[in-house]
């Protein structure tokens, strides 16, 4: 074969050790009774080969793939009992969105003093939303996107490395009285939630919505599940298979040269997703004092991570699906909406 022609079979060559590796972990994880054993293993294991210089790629569609799981399991838990319960908690759900808001404002200032870099991309790159999102509004304004893309990354790995390993060593497991409407799964109504699932995907394409194979299963198979649709719930090798395909795709996001480029940078990003996660559990206990939502619940629907990453960490610990659910989709919305007004506002504050 001579150097000028296409080698097609190279990409399967890194995609099939990093689902391989990914495998393995998620399996020595499980046994290991780690908590998201199916995300966290793989992402440790496909992350460390990276940062030595071993060559893995992702599944192509892969995050979108895990994602669209996770979404369609979350939207069997909304029950019209469910919706109702949630009503009460809207104040909650806003005020959680806002706080996000506020303190991701004082992350951006943070990030501004420390890391030397201009205002956009300290404000763009410390605001806890969507890292595509904050990326794409980013560069609107002259923001340095790789470095915004890098610093979400590290947020999103710290998040779900450190939460679930404290929830679950502060033995909160299975205080959740949610349950999914489906639970069992019945191949006769699988074609059903595949169409709800995959309309949901279809409308927010069309109407250019973010995270739409996360949001858009979840909105299609809830409405279904509302509207006493009979659906049949995922197998577990689904869900699993979803989170070690969002675990590779976070993983392989890291290597050596992603912190050699901007070394300071991706210190001072380190230590605002640490102390993001210090104040935003800070401010799910001074909500308690207004709720009577367990704090591990709060704790969940307030932290700076993904939303399928945090999410699927409420379904698999039980905590309060729905409500945790709602807090994040609110959160990325407020943020991707009030991003362009608050930053005009930060720009007006670090000037005076």
């Amino acid at each position: 074969m001579s150097a000028s022609q296409p080698v097609t079979g190279a990409p399967w060559r890194r995609i099939v050790p990093t689902l391989v590796l990914a495998t393995a972990a998620g399996w020595l994880a499980e046994h290991l009774n780690l908590p998201l054993p199916w995300m966290i293993g793989p992402l440790f294991a496909v992350a460390g080969a990276r940062m030595a210089d071993i060559e893995l790629r992702p599944l192509p569609g892969g995050r979108q793939s895990g994602q669209w799981a996770i979404g369609a399991a979350l939207g069997l838990y909304f029950s019209p009992e469910v919706v109702a319960q949630l009503s009460l908690h809207a104040p909650l759900v806003v005020a959680a969105a806002l706080g996000s808001l506020v303190l991701g404002m004082g992350y951006a200032l943070i990030m501004l003093r420390l890391a030397r870099v201009d205002t956009p991309t300290a404000f763009f790159a410390a605001l806890p939303g969507g890292a595509s999102e904050m990326a794409n509004l980013a560069d609107r304004y002259g923001g340095a996107v790789d470095r915004i893309a890098a610093a979400h990354a590290v947020r999103v790995m710290m998040v779900v490395s450190v939460l679930p390993f404290a929830l679950s060593f502060a033995g909160v497991h299975g205080s959740d009285l949610y349950i999914p409407l489906s639970k069992e799964v019945e191949p006769q109504h699988f074609p059903l939630l595949m169409a709800s699932s995959l309309l949901g995907v279809g409308a927010f394409k069309l109407l250019r919505i973010a995270n739409a194979w996360v949001l858009g299963p979840l909105l299609g198979v809830a409405i279904a599940t509302l509207a006493g649709l009979p659906l049949s719930a995922l197998p577990v090798w689904v869900v699993n298979g979803g989170q070690l395909l969002i675990g590779c795709a976070l993983g392989c996001r890291f290597s050596r040269a992603f912190f050699r480029a901007a070394p300071r940078f991706m210190a001072v990003a380190a230590l605002t997703a640490a102390l993001s996660i210090v104040l935003a559990f800070a401010f799910a206990a001074l909500l308690t004092l207004a709720t009577d939502v367990p704090l591990p619940t709060l704790a969940l629907a307030t932290a700076p991570g993904g939303v399928s990453e945090m999410c699927i960490t409420a379904k698999v610990l039980q905590l309060g699906v729905p409500l945790v659910t709602v807090c994040h989709v609110l959160r990325v919305a407020v943020l991707t909406v009030g991003a362009q007004w608050s930053f005009g506002l930060f720009k007006r504050f670090v000037a005076a």
